[in-house]
């Protein structure tokens, strides 16, 4: 018999409706998953207090024949940016380790509406400022396909989490690729939506003033048919919405360049091996760099790093040194370079209005797009550099391809499409149009199918 931390959130939802599972025995078997595997990976920081109960209450509530949520009794995991009543919030900062918020962030009483329980809060990197989840709080958490090497982040922890069966699902957030990147190298999937499809109210670094241009909460799980079922809930969609025969005849451009980093010979096999499924489901595919995608990169330095200096001088002022490595690193290096000026900032906002307008316009007759998440997949701890063919590259520059896509809006998906030579997840990332997240669900799902789509890690088979 499949173990229920096993089942994909789908079936835990089918099977908890119709009593072949309760929510007291899924509880409870997630439980013991966290006992065996999350010493190792420090992936789940908090849990709830009241687990038990609110498994009780679902239980009850199935037994009396109520009418259920389209979640209901499914277990969920939470990134620890994202405010939830009642369970401690710390967003990796030791400004914040014991802020326990009086209100759930909206996506989260989406979710809990829906009758979803939170398990836990998982681990991020402070302040969600890197591609780790790593911070003062917390320590480090650990890639379940190779324990030396990082998982990502900053939703890192969540990702670690869902890919070793301790949670079937929950929530990241995204404005560098913190969503995709973590998919990448765990071995998931994971969507970031188009700003405003999913409230983004309730997270701390907020997403307010230039964040709000690319910033998004968006659901992280092991499979695209789990992404579109909370996706339906977090943007109140009604019913199931994607048709993967309806792609039939639709442009897909695909590239493994985007003039930013290089990126290995591996990764560019999986994006190809991408491309050429949902070539063989019916779709046109062409190699070709979408206009002004090679600006992204600098576009996202000049429209969000200097915010991110903001928010940290504000939170930290005075108490500098209880930072961590990386934000008094960021602290003090954010003169380094000087200053941009209100004139500069907003030639480039526009800059990025006018480029978006135009790769808007190419997209209406190419609407999907198939690219790699970054240079290479999950490298060890504490690396500042990617090695790729001989070339070094900053490790944030080598995710230029994920950041693009928070620049100019676009709905992505990433999916896994293949393992390294040395038995890493490589995922790619499937775009489309402003608010069309029904295509890019659609087109990953294809890609899932005839790739292979998660597969479990080291950890997990131990």
């Amino acid at each position: 018999m499949t173990s229920v931390t096993h089942l994909s959130a789908t079936e835990l939802v089918a099977q908890i409706r119709e009593k072949v599972v309760s929510p007291v025995e899924v509880i409870d078997d997630y439980l013991v998953q966290m006992a065996r595997l999350n010493p190792e990976l420090n992936a789940i920081v908090t849990l709830a207090a009241d687990l038990k109960e609110q498994a009780s209450r679902a239980e009850a509530a199935v037994m009396r024949g109520e009418k259920l949520g389209p979640l209901h009794g499914l277990p969920i995991t939470i990134k620890d940016t994202i405010e939830t009543r009642g369970l401690r919030s710390t967003s990796g900062s030791a400004m914040r380790s014991d802020f326990v918020p009086q209100a759930d962030a909206p996506a989260v009483a989406r979710l809990k509406f829906a009758g979803a329980i939170v398990l836990g809060k998982s681990n991020t990197a402070e302040m969600a400022m890197d591609y780790t989840a790593d911070n003062p709080v917390f320590g480090r958490t650990n890639n379940p396909h190779d324990p030396t090497r990082t998982p990502g982040g900053s939703s890192g922890g969540e990702a670690a989490a869902i890919a070793t069966h301790m949670s079937p699902a929950g929530l990241g957030t995204d404005l560098a690729g913190s969503i995709r990147i973590p998919a990448h190298f765990c071995g998931i999937a994971g969507l970031k939506p188009t700003t405003g499809r999913i409230p983004g109210e309730g997270q701390f670094p907020p997403n307010t003033g230039p964040y709000s241009l690319g910033a998004v909460i968006g659901p992280m799980a092991r499979s695209v048919e789990d992404l579109e079922l909370l996706f339906r809930v977090l943007a109140g969609v009604e019913s199931s919405f994607f048709d993967r025969t309806s792609l039939r005849g639709q442009r897909v451009a695909w590239y493994a360049d985007d003039s930013v980093a290089p990126v290995t010979n591996e990764t560019r096999a999986a994006v190809r091996a991408a491309a050429q499924a949902l070539a063989d489901a019916g779709l046109l595919i062409e190699e070709a760099l979408p206009p002004g995608i090679e600006r992204g990169h600098d576009l996202w330095l000049q429209l969000f790093s200097r915010a991110s200096v903001v928010q940290l001088r504000k939170v930290y002022q005075g108490r500098e040194e209880e930072g961590g490595d990386f934000v008094r690193w960021r602290l003090a290096t954010a003169d380094d370079s000087p200053i941009p000026t209100l004139d500069q900032y907003i030639k480039s906002w526009m800059e990025r209005d006018r480029l978006r307008e135009k790769l808007l316009r190419w997209m209406a007759d190419v609407p999907l797009l198939v690219a790699p998440v970054g240079a290479d997949n999950a490298p060890e701890h504490g690396a500042l550099k990617i090695s790729v063919n001989g070339q070094l590259v900053s490790m944030f520059k080598a995710f230029s391809y994920a950041q693009a896509f928070n620049v100019f809006d676009l709905p992505v998906v990433c999916v896994p499409a293949g393992r390294s030579a040395s038995g890493l997840p490589i995922g790619v990332q499937i775009a489309g149009l402003p608010s069309n997240e029904n295509q890019v669900l659609a087109a990953a799902s294809i890609v899932e199918t005839v790739l292979g789509s998660w597969q479990s890690g080291a950890i997990t088979q131990r």
